[in-house]
């Protein structure tokens, strides 16, 4: 080959490298701008709970497995990544909540959490999200204050709140000619709240309040209490508290003959978790409110016997509706083609959520997500054919009435 040739060959590979290259980078750049974008390659998620202590059985382990189950039912994976879930006790310190979440966005890698128990630590991770720009989604917590005030664009209220107890009970006894009410409250603002709440609707339909007793938190003895509901001759006698609180109020109402009674007992904030502790014996005849029992259809049966073989005990509406949140955070980081915040909320926020436990449900611009609920009665004893077999429907109550209206929230989203 001559020295002309030779440098012409030369010229002619050079220029074919040049095209080659870019070509591959033409295509490279194609494909980086279409392909899913995950960050680190990994949708982490995370749930910080109470996991060891007094409200450990209506959130705990019992809402992480619910987390576990979406996962694994989406298919372990979400745009070819993996999905990893993690969980972690906050002993029910607000300040050890707001720990956890920090070092989980910020050097953890958590993309978004599905749970706080406990309204004062989800007020706190809430308004870490907020910073951070995460994702928060909340199913144990039921301060008002959540999606109201305290709202934030990155956050979802999605089981309860105090607000749909109270309408949801109120609405529905009242409706049922139960008109005089007297509350046994705790004194706090949860308290405050449920009872305010359920007593504007009492009022709002005609009802009337005979009375209130207020009682401090971690009470031992509800005697004087509930002899003053007892004389008022209120047709239902509403506890508004929780716990431990909520569990000595009916032990002691029971060996004193007031469950079974012509009185009613509403417990607000009751779980099924608690009717199983107490017994139907106990129980029975009470009335609370639920967004989902186990035994409504055979959607909720299919899936909560599932969860039963895992844990041994059924779930309830919290931990129903952290598998429901999880899995719909999931469609819609499919759907979106990211984890990035902004476009998986839109998403949240665009699709209806249709499963065993909301048919119908959307999320708001205050974030809270609406939704129908229930009023239940707790059976008698010779009414139950086995163990869980606790609750008789009374009532739905359709998600725009057991809601506030989206008018009269004081989350500025809601005004945008």
């Amino acid at each position: 080959m001559s020295m002309r040739s030779a440098a012409r060959f030369r010229l002619c590979m050079a220029v074919a490298v040049l095209l080659f290259a870019a070509e591959a980078g033409a295509a490279l750049a194609q494909s980086a701008g279409t392909a899913p974008q995950i960050s680190d390659g990994v949708v982490k998620i995370g749930l910080i709970l109470d996991l060891t202590g007094p409200y450990s059985d209506n959130t705990g382990e019992g809402s992480a497995l619910a987390a576990r189950m979406a996962v694994e039912d989406f298919g372990g994976k979400v745009l070819g990544a993996p999905i990893e879930v993690v969980a972690a006790d906050h002993h029910n310190s607000s300040d050890r909540a707001g720990a956890i979440a920090r070092d989980w966005f910020d050097t953890q890698h958590v993309d978004a959490i599905m749970d706080v128990s406990g309204s004062s630590e989800a007020l706190i991770v809430q308004r870490i999200g907020d910073i951070r720009h995460k994702i928060v989604s909340l199913s144990g917590p039921g301060a008002q204050r959540l999606s109201n005030e305290a709202c934030t664009p990155t956050a979802v209220h999605y089981v309860f709140d105090t607000y749909s107890l109270a309408h949801t009970v109120g609405t529905a006894l009242v409706d049922r000619g139960l008109k005089t009410w007297f509350f046994v409250t705790v004194d706090s603002s949860f308290g405050y709240d449920l009872e305010n709440d359920t007593a504007e609707i009492v009022r709002d339909k005609g009802g009337e309040v005979l009375g209130r007793a207020r009682h401090p938190l971690e009470t031992g003895d509800f005697s004087s209490y509930l002899a003053r509901a007892r004389e008022s001759k209120a047709s239902v006698i509403a506890l508004a508290d929780a716990g431990t609180d909520m569990a000595n109020a009916i032990k002691q109402a029971a060996r004193l003959g007031l469950i079974p009674s012509p009185q009613l007992f509403a417990a607000l904030s009751m779980r099924i978790n608690a009717v199983h502790a107490l017994g139907l014996e106990t129980t029975q005849g009470l009335v609370l409110a639920e967004s989902f029992y186990w035994d409504l259809d055979d959607a909720t049966r299919a899936w909560s016997k599932r969860f039963f073989e895992k844990l041994g005990k059924m779930p309830n509406s919290l931990q129903a509706g952290v598998y429901s949140s999880t899995l719909h955070y999931l469609k819609a980081v499919q759907s979106a083609g990211t984890d990035a915040t902004d476009p998986v909320m839109a998403t949240m926020r665009a699709t209806p959520i249709d499963d065993f436990f909301a048919h119908g449900g959307h999320i708001r611009a205050d974030g809270l997500m609406v939704h129908d609920t229930h009023l239940f009665q707790v059976k008698t004893p010779s009414e139950a054919k086995a163990d869980w077999d606790y609750l008789r429907p009374v009532a739905t109550i359709p998600g725009e009435q057991a809601f506030a209206p989206l008018s009269r929230s004081k989350c500025p989203l809601a005004k945008q």
